[in-house]
């Protein structure tokens, strides 16, 4: 799929409408300041508690000027807290030195959270997972001498601490928690720690104490949060992050049950499928949540977005993160997920009343071998007949948990059709509000135009191709040639294999390893004879490994640290070995993220010789990080000049490593934009630099 921005007209409304609005945020009081506190029953806002839908929105996942049109129409769809994660490798990519401009505006989008009545839930982490590159940790994290991740260890505690503190303290100064008026309700230490706690033994259980026990020591004022952490201390809630989360119950009975995670989507991996989880489950989840006693509930995502430049985690994510979520990756309603959630919500809320009044419980009452109601109330409801007069509250969910078939149950003197796998919302114990199953909201169809030309219309170089009445493509496409191996002056050459981020320090994906052998006749000869080829070995690798021989592409290989077996062509003489060492996404979860590198592991080497295998890994290489074009910047507007782009033939044969060019003509000025990407052939994915304005420009 190739993207182009949209018309002028379009960015410059919205970016009028943030800009009103942020006028608006920075001048305005969101809230009389309030406290927040919670029971076993509930967040409690103000000094009353609250049933709590929230919408998951990564802000650096949205351009800024996207942010009030997401927030607008989360609110819209009936969510009263925005969540969501602080990315620290976006904030502070060199130590010591910190990024809160443009897409990690994390303060302008605080704001507009509460400029629009909404309350914010910020999961500092600052581990965040979350499929974005090395789980949100900087790179420069790893090469702290003796440091440990997630575990008791000082050099790791130190830095974790710092980044946190400064997070809350920026907070504190711009007067964005609850006390100060601001929309900041909850906050989250760590996050999905219980998942690999037993990696690291006592040290494990030793660091979530001192987490919590830091954390608290912040004065932040509201209360702080750990997921999936069952052994989370008294003065901390537990949460749960799933699928479905109605079974859930906290590890104390004093701390209200948080669903902090629902996983609505997934994403989505080079090479994949594209998941998608239909909306009828995902309703009856939450119904079910709320109705066995749940009191917040937040949707993971509910506008997933794009991961721009190299922030998609890996090993091969995508750098769409769209998430099969109501709001899609470029901000347009996903119909029917959006308007029934939608409809679920506003049944919630008319249930809030009743959910928030019961204290020890709702009554039970079973209704059949797979059906059961749970009843809000203010007293005791005798189920065989109508409600009493008598009863101010009462609110019903009836529950047919049979996947397969549709059932009758009688309750409050009356018959409900119970579709299966089901939930039946009653906000007065007597009308069917809402049921789970049954959607009445629109279907969207969503279709998407290629601008590209086809080999069928593009004729002659230098015609036009009508894409729609706007806007125009020229079929004069230019190409430019990546050379292969050493480009730069920053090269230098060294004994052994080197670890991919020990060189790189990940300010690429690209790293090329380059060597030269020298293959005597007597070599070819014994080739010969015994109709074999030399077999290149690599113990392991990852992500992706292109190997060259004499400047041709011999082999691609991806995986998450798989070996190699590839056999090459040599001739007699000296002999030019490259490779590419690829990262498409740094590991983004599990135990002991900084040993994970990149790149080669293990013995490197070359069989099939005469006298025996040749060890590459004491050879002499040449590293160069990056590619000429990224280098350069090949991909900026700006930059275009300088670049000897060529015209392509759709006949010729490209090399293994091209850029492309097409031009867009655009609006009645017929401006010209231009739109370089890169493409590596015989690649699963693609590699695309994106401009300044975010804007994606190549994705499959």
């Amino acid at each position: 799929m190739l993207g182009f921005p949209i018309d002028h007209g379009v960015p410059f409304v919205a970016a009028f409408v943030a800009a009103t609005l942020w006028a608006a945020a920075t001048a305005a009081v969101f809230f009389e300041p309030f406290n927040v506190s919670y029971d076993h029953r509930a967040i409690i806002i103000g000094g009353n508690r609250r049933m709590l839908i929230s919408a998951g929105i990564h802000y650096p996942r949205a351009t800024p000027d996207m942010w009030p049109g997401l927030i607008a129409k989360s609110k819209e769809g009936g969510a009263d807290v925005i969540q969501t994660y602080v990315f620290w490798n976006g904030h502070e990519p060199v130590r010591g030195q910190y990024n809160f401009q443009g897409r990690y505006d994390l303060v302008k989008f605080a704001k507009f959270i509460g400029s629009q009545g909404l309350f914010l839930h910020l999961r500092i982490g600052p581990y965040v997972c979350a499929e974005w590159n090395f789980g949100g940790f900087p790179v420069w994290l790893r090469d702290i001498p003796g440091i440990i991740f997630r575990t008791k260890n000082k050099p790791f505690e130190d830095e974790m601490q710092r980044f946190v503190k400064k997070i809350v303290d920026l907070m504190k100064q711009e007067m964005l928690f609850s006390w100060q008026g601001g929309p900041i309700i909850l906050l989250q230490i760590e996050n999905e720690y219980g998942n690999i706690e037993g990696h690291f033994g006592q040290g494990g259980k030793d660091y979530v104490k001192w987490a919590a026990d830091m954390a608290l020591s912040l004065g932040a004022g509201v209360p702080w949060v750990m997921c999936r952490q069952t052994d989370a201390p008294e003065t901390i809630i537990d949460s749960c992050n799933a699928f479905y989360c109605d079974g859930f119950r906290p590890n104390s009975y004093s701390k209200p049950a948080l669903w902090t995670e629902d996983w609505n989507g997934w994403f989505a991996s080079w090479g994949g499928r594209v998941p998608h989880r239909p909306v009828q489950d995902n309703a009856f989840a939450v119904a079910r949540f709320f109705q066995r006693g749940g009191s917040y509930h937040n949707y993971y995502m509910f506008f997933g977005g794009t991961n721009f430049g190299r922030t998609a985690g890996g090993p091969l994510q995508t750098t769409s993160y769209d998430y099969d979520a109501p709001i899609d990756e470029y901000g347009l309603l996903t119909q029917p997920k959006w308007g029934h959630l939608k409809d679920l919500h506003a049944a919630i809320k008319l249930c809030e009343p009743a959910l928030v009044a019961v204290d020890d419980g709702p009554q039970y009452v079973k209704l059949g071998p797979m059906q059961e109601a749970h009843i809000y109330a203010s007293e005791f409801v005798d189920t065989s007949k109508s409600v009493s007069e008598n009863v101010s509250i009462c609110s019903a969910f009836l529950a047919n948990i049979n996947e397969q078939k549709t059932v009758t149950v009688n309750i409050f003197g009356g018959t409900y059709t119970l579709p299966p796998w089901s939930v039946s919302i009653l906000p007065n114990c007597i009308h069917t509000a809402f049921n789970t199953a049954k959607v009445t909201s629109q279907t969207s169809i969503k279709t998407i135009k290629s601008a590209s030309p086809s080999y069928s219309n593009a004729t002659k170089h230098g015609h036009v191709v009508p894409y729609n009445e706007n806007t125009l493509f020229s079929n004069k496409w230019g190409t430019f040639q990546e050379p292969i191996g050493t480009w730069g002056n920053n090269s230098f050459t060294a004994q052994g294999i080197f670890e991919h981020l020990n060189v790189t320090k990940d300010i690429s994906d690209y790293l090329w390893y380059s060597t030269r052998l020298n293959i005597t006749e007597e070599d070819l000869a014994f080739w010969e004879k015994e109709d074999i080829l030399p077999i290149l070995t690599i113990n392991k690798t990852r992500d992706m490994v292109q190997v060259f021989v004499n400047g041709r592409l011999s082999a691609s290989k991806v995986g998450n640290w798989i070996p190699v077996e590839q056999p090459i062509h040599l001739v007699e003489g000296s002999n030019d070995l490259v490779l590419l060492s690829e990262t498409v996404g740094l590991q983004n979860y599990g135990a002991f993220l900084e040993k994970d590198g990149a790149g080669f592991r293990g013995e490197m080497k070359l069989s099939g010789f005469k006298n025996g295998d040749v060890n590459l890994s004491n050879f002499l290489w040449t590293y160069q990080v990056g590619l000429m074009g990224e280098h350069t910047e090949i991909y900026s507007p700006e930059n275009q000049e300088n670049v000897d782009w060529k015209d392509l033939e759709f006949d010729s044969v490209s090399s293994s490593f091209t850029w492309y060019k097409v031009s867009q003509f655009s609006g009645v000025k017929r401006e010209l934009k231009h739109f370089p990407f890169f493409l590596c052939t015989n690649q699963q994915q693609q590699i695309s630099s994106n401009s300044q304005s975010d804007s994606p420009i190549f994705q499959v």
